[in-house]
């Protein structure tokens, strides 16, 4: 079966099941990511917490499943969190061959699903590592995020065979759900680190702008000038400008290990 054909599969079910009816409860679910949305939580901590939980919501008796999430995100390191050492050593390991259902699934945004680790003719390397891990079957799940992110969500059951037709739409479902909620976590870590990058940018610009207003006292020269001594200072000792504007104010606050003769 084809990454298309599964896709296709979870999509359309088969005429013989007849129509399915979703008695998968998400409350408590959507309820805690709620919780880790109003109390701020850190992005890591939410994908820890997202991981857990959909374990829990995912696992059946006699069958219980491991989950990991893998985000990837513009200018920051990926993030990755697993419900149990299972999913993360079966995550690293497909991290480290580079090609696996998970990363295709983040490349094809398409579900991967593997029934039978034994029989699966697909990414050989991982598939025998997994089988060494007492792995059955996987299923990864790319999150439509609607941003410059990308997540999936990889899933994984010690039985062939572990995820039933029911189980594969109960996936799609938790993982869907899951989704709405790490868009609006990923925003307020947007949001957040914007406001720390302003907060920084502004201390910056008062510790440059008090700099200039020393070397305009001591140089009795304009603000002009005493802004490119200040950039001349800062480009020929390769030290970026608020490092020296903050040596030009510790030295006038008595700090006389810094030098801060300037001249125009």
């Amino acid at each position: 079966m084809t990454e298309t054909q599964a896709s296709r599969h979870i999509a359309s079910p088969p005429s013989f099941l007849g129509p399915y009816e979703d008695k998968l409860d998400l409350t408590d679910f959507v309820e805690h990511l709620q919780d880790l949305l109003v109390e701020n939580a850190d992005i890591r901590e939410f994908l820890q917490d997202l991981a857990e939980l959909t374990a829990q919501k995912l696992t059946r008796n006699g069958n219980t499943i491991a989950c990991g999430v893998t985000v990837i995100r513009q200018k920051k390191p990926v993030a990755v969190a697993d419900s149990d050492p299972l999913a993360r050593k079966l995550d690293e390991i497909q991290n480290s061959f580079g090609d696996g259902p998970c990363l295709s699934a983040l490349r094809t945004r398409t579900i991967s699903h593997v029934p039978n680790v034994y029989e699966e003719d697909r990414w050989p390397e991982y598939m025998r590592a997994a089988a060494a891990s007492n792995v059955g079957s996987v299923l990864a799940l790319p999150m439509e995020l609607n941003s410059t992110a990308e997540a999936v969500v990889n899933l994984y059951s010690t039985r062939p065979h572990g995820f039933t037709h029911e189980d594969l739409l109960s996936a799609e479902r938790v993982t869907a759900t899951g989704a709405k909620a790490l868009h609006l976590a990923l925003k307020i870590a947007q949001l957040r680190d914007a406001r720390e990058n302003l907060t920084t940018a502004l201390e910056s610009r008062t510790t440059i702008d008090t700099a200039v207003g020393i070397i305009m006292a001591q140089n009795r020269c304009s603000r002009d000038a005493a802004f490119q001594i200040l950039v001349s200072a800062s480009s020929h000792r390769n030290i970026k400008l608020r490092v020296v504007a903050q040596g030009i104010i510790a030295h006038i606050a008595g700090d006389r290990r810094i030098s801060a003769a300037f001249e125009e």
